[in-house]
């Protein structure tokens, strides 16, 4: 661990030499210290410093104490360092297990010493949190609406492109739309096309975290919106088994080109919608939900 010295003026240690030269020369230490602004103590030392040569300068000295009254003992650095490298568990069981050792450390004591390790994860500066809206009680349609996107890439020639994606979990109504690009100018319109497709409005709307979807999307969408936790795709399964049932049944023999994708889930969206029976929903169709809704 790095630490900071009480200056990093990049011209004290050459100043410091100086002071000692005109000490070497015949000037009294109290004549050099009102010369250079230091008290004579400073250049009392720094004399006493110096090196031989005169065309070396003298360092400035890391201010890290030799001692600490309050520092750990090495037995307990090495056992949290131990109980780390075991089973990799976060700080906060290793301070739990250590409590109950009989061992009286704070928190904080433990993710120091597991930084100065190299054992923390420390959380990047540049990471954007966004507080999330509690995931509602899906009761009626438009209580939560998921939203995905589809990455198509073509084997050979034409340029990938994407399918939005669109379900309502209490109904399972379902919407898709291929787009040459991914923005969250594009979902801000596939969503307002969605709205206008569908039987109900939308009360809120849940998707992950990709950049289509972002803090602009959230603030130009006009609907509550919520982000799924990183790296859990089941917030999204119902979406994610459409994106999945989707691709299956309408996209997976299509020349892989958007025109044709286009055309092909517009034919495929009705009989999803409103002829294909669901196991999740007891073998009724999207269309029989909203009705009984």
């Amino acid at each position: 661990m790095r630490y900071m010295p009480y200056t990093t003026h990049p011209n004290i240690p050459q100043v410091r030499m100086d002071a000692v030269k005109l000490v070497r020369k015949g000037w009294s230490m109290r004549k050099a210290a009102r010369h250079v602004g230091y008290n004579v103590s400073s250049i009392s030392r720094w004399v006493r410093r110096a090196p031989s040569d005169a065309r070396r300068t003298i360092p400035t000295l890391n201010s890290r104490p030799h001692t600490c009254p309050h520092a750990l003992p090495q037995n307990v650095v090495d056992l949290i360092r131990e109980l780390r490298l075991k089973r990799h568990r976060c700080s906060e069981v290793i301070h739990y297990e250590l409590i109950q050792m009989g061992i009286d450390v704070s928190l904080s004591s433990v993710k120091r010493v597991l930084k100065r390790a190299g054992l923390l994860e420390e959380k990047s500066k540049w990471k954007k949190y966004r507080h999330n809206e509690p995931r509602p009680e899906v009761a009626s349609p438009g209580d939560l609406v998921e939203l995905d996107t589809i990455h198509i890439v073509p084997l050979i020639g034409t340029q990938r492109f994407y399918i939005y994606t669109l379900l309502d979990v209490c109904t399972r109504w379902a919407f898709a739309w291929v787009s040459k690009k991914l923005s969250a100018g594009k979902s801000v319109l596939f969503l307002e096309y969605a709205q206008e497709q569908a039987p109900f409005s939308f009360h809120m709307i849940q998707s992950d975290n990709g950049p289509e979807f972002s803090s602009w999307f959230t603030n130009h969408a006009g609907i509550a919106h919520r982000h799924s936790r990183v790296r859990k795709p089941n917030d999204n399964a119902h979406l994610e088994r459409f994106n999945r049932t989707i691709q299956e049944e309408c996209l997976y023999y299509l020349k892989q080109e958007p025109r044709a994708f286009q055309k092909a889930i517009n034919l495929y969206l009705p009989y999803y919608n409103e002829e294909r029976p669901h196991l999740g929903l007891d073998l009724l169709t999207p269309s029989q939900v909203l009705q009984r809704s």
